[in-house]
């Protein structure tokens, strides 16, 4: 069963009796500090994975398991805490784990390497420090650990649950020779584990200045000051936008891997309870409806200590209810949003309470459409006053021998493009992950045998709208040595949903030799697809859902779009009924408005659905064009 971590503050007083200047340079020291340790680990880091892509993240906890910063998700130091005494800690200890079923939900598949850090003082723990990013590989089935068609967690590579990697700062030399061994990059992964290890380590001594300097009790009421603060003001800025009542709303990942596409339905009943609810006032999330587990690798552990990573992994997107663009940069995400949200699990066995040892290696398939389901369910809610959809992680790469006979493995994180929103057009090709990002030409050129011969937008991906859907990437890479492409991608059949009458985005694509003799698309789940040498591989990127109504987009933002090369004068037409005059090559583009307003006037409206899924969805669903909840 999972284990229970009752939340609750550290001081009697909840922090209230914290000095406000005290409160503010201990929240900008841990800002510093969680900074300085990512800092520290992409510049001693190796793999392209961490040093290049970014794909990690770290975190700052207090001696009650509570997240204190606010910058990014992290993982959990539950399971570290539930398997060691805290009391038992000593200076220089490290801790590891990457087993899925024992991270108590921090942990969404084995590629994802935990390391976690006790900071002291006064001869206890007061303290974390923590690190966990996306590595190459841990062994498994395929390189690179996230084999496509796995049917259980055993074919996805190494399982290590917590163990005490160094020991009082002596290294667990077994251990590290063990993971090493099961790796097939052995030599990166040794560099990014003694480069996280390094890293939380020092962050824990910085720590450990902040409490030696103002003193164990100052330091923590501060610490209860700052998750009260969080909670206060998500009760004030943002459950008070929320009326009271309930919503309901699905969406739906298309794969598997295993067993052919269909709809593996993702559903949350979103209750906002009234302040004098004997509960409290919160927001209750049901996953009831959520489909079985499936026998691919789409499964997340969600259900684990009362789903609190699943929390803060959701709670940023409340920040889209914020007054401002510029406020909603400024609310923090730490464990002060924990009360203010119930989650409800159904029975063990669907895709959020997968039972071991069922595979999770693609939980992004879950885990990021939950995001949307959520966004979703927000905007049935608010009338709309929410992003459309957005799909911004997949993992692309190729893998072979090089010219001198060595085996290398790329992996690339692209992002995609974000959600229209009711102010302003989604963001182009973005991350989920702060600060992570594609790989630099110079980078993979020199040292993989491929040439990129290009990389920019993908053209029309962004979903039509008032205000228009972020552009995907298009990246070309030209193999000079056979080599396998592999893909772990969602979003290629049913799109990036638009709300409020906005279109939906253009799915993920990837074309190998397009134009060719041999062109033809590879599925977006494929571990070892053959490339030749002198092949080109065509990567297209998900474009963000529009929003609103694309006939009431301003022309001149349309002609601007044109010539930015992010519509094509084709969709301006069809997507936005914008007749264009002039010619785009001689710089005098620009729109007919009367025949314009004539073309926007003799379009039929577009139905009661207040979601537009696009044209996959009917694939899958036997032709209906739209769910049943999809109306308002």
């Amino acid at each position: 069963m999972p284990t229970q971590f009752p939340f609750g503050p550290l001081t009697s007083d909840n922090g209230a009796a914290a000095d406000p200047v005290l409160v503010e340079i201990v929240q900008g020291s841990l800002a510093s500090v969680e900074a300085e340790v990512e800092t520290a680990i992409a510049r001693t880091s190796r793999s392209p994975m961490i040093r290049d892509a970014h794909d990690f993240r770290a975190g700052i906890h207090d001696r009650l398991l509570r997240k204190l910063t606010g910058r990014s998700y992290s993982a959990l130091v539950h399971p570290v805490a539930r398997d060691f005494p805290i009391e038992s800690m000593r200076p220089g200890d490290v801790f590891f784990h990457n087993d899925v079923y024992r991270s108590e939900g921090g942990i969404g598949h084995l590629p994802d390497l935990c390391v976690t850090v006790p900071v002291f003082a006064d001869d206890r723990v007061v303290a974390f420090v923590q690190a966990f990013g996306h590595h190459d590989d841990i062994g498994g089935a395929v390189p690179g650990s996230m084999p496509s068609s796995a049917t259980t967690v055993f074919e996805e590579g190494l399982m290590v649950p917590p163990i005490r990697l160094w020991d009082a700062g002596v290294p667990n030399r077994a251990a590290l020779a063990i993971m090493t061994r099961n790796s097939r990059m052995p030599e990166s992964l040794a560099a990014d584990l003694d480069a996280e290890c390094s890293a939380c380590l020092m962050g824990s001594r910085r720590l450990g200045e902040l409490f030696e300097r103002y003193g164990v009790d100052a330091v923590e009421g501060c610490f209860d000051a700052i998750i009260d603060r969080t909670t206060t003001t998500y009760r004030r800025e943002i459950l008070a936008k929320i009326p009271v009542g309930s919503w309901v709303w699905e969406d739906y990942a298309e794969h598997d891997g295993v067993d052919e596409p269909r709809l593996h339905t993702q559903r949350i009943t979103l209750t906002r309870t009234a302040a004098d609810d004997p509960d409290g006032e919160r927001l209750v999330l049901d996953f009831d409806g959520t489909g079985p587990q499936a026998r691919g690798p789409i499964n997340h552990c969600g259900d684990y200590s009362d789903g609190v990573f699943l929390k803060k992994w959701l709670a940023p997107i409340l920040r889209n209810l914020a007054d401002s663009p510029e406020r909603m940069a400024e609310l923090d995400v730490n464990e002060g949003v924990v009360p203010l949200i119930e989650l409800r699990f159904p029975e063990p066995g669907t895709l959020l309470t997968p039972v071991f040892p069922a595979p999770t290696n693609a939980r992004t398939f879950v885990i990021l459409r939950l995001l949307g389901v959520l966004a979703g369910v927000l905007a049935k809610a608010v009338d709309g006053r929410m992003p459309a959809d957005q799909e911004t992680i997949r993992y692309t790469g190729v893998y072979g021998d090089d010219a001198a006979g060595r085996p290398y493995l790329m992996r690339e994180v692209l992002g995609g493009g974000s959600g229209g929103r009711y102010y302003a057009d989604g963001e182009d090709t973005i991350h989920v992950v702060p600060d992570s990002r594609n790989l630099p030409t110079e980078f993979t050129e020199a040292r993989f045998p491929f040439r990129v011969e290009s990389l920019g937008l993908a053209i029309d991906s962004g979903g039509a709208g008032e205000f228009r859907g972020g552009l995907g990437y298009e990246k070309q890479i030209r193999m000079l040595r056979d080599a396998h492409f592999m893909s772990i991608a969602d979003r290629s059949i049913l799109a990036c949903w638009g709300v409020r009458g906005g279109l939906a985005g253009t799915p993920f694509r990837v074309t190998i030799d397009p134009g060719g003799p041999h062109e033809r698309e590879v599925d977006a789940l494929a571990d070892a697809e053959p490339v030749r040498a002198g092949e080109v591989i065509r990567i297209r990127t998900t474009g963000g859902g529009g929003w609103g109504d694309p006939l009431a987009r301003d022309p001149v933002s349309v002609v601007r779009d044109v010539v930015w090369r992010k519509v094509s004068p084709a969709a301006a037409l069809a997507a936005y009924g914008v007749v264009l005059t002039g010619d785009l090559d001689t710089d005098d583009l620009s729109f007919d408005a009367a025949a314009t307003a004539a073309e926007r006037a003799s379009r039929p409206g577009r139905g009661d659905a207040f979601f537009d899924r696009g044209p996959g969805y009917a694939r899958l669903s036997g032709g209906a064009e739209h769910a049943d909840v999809d109306v308002v």
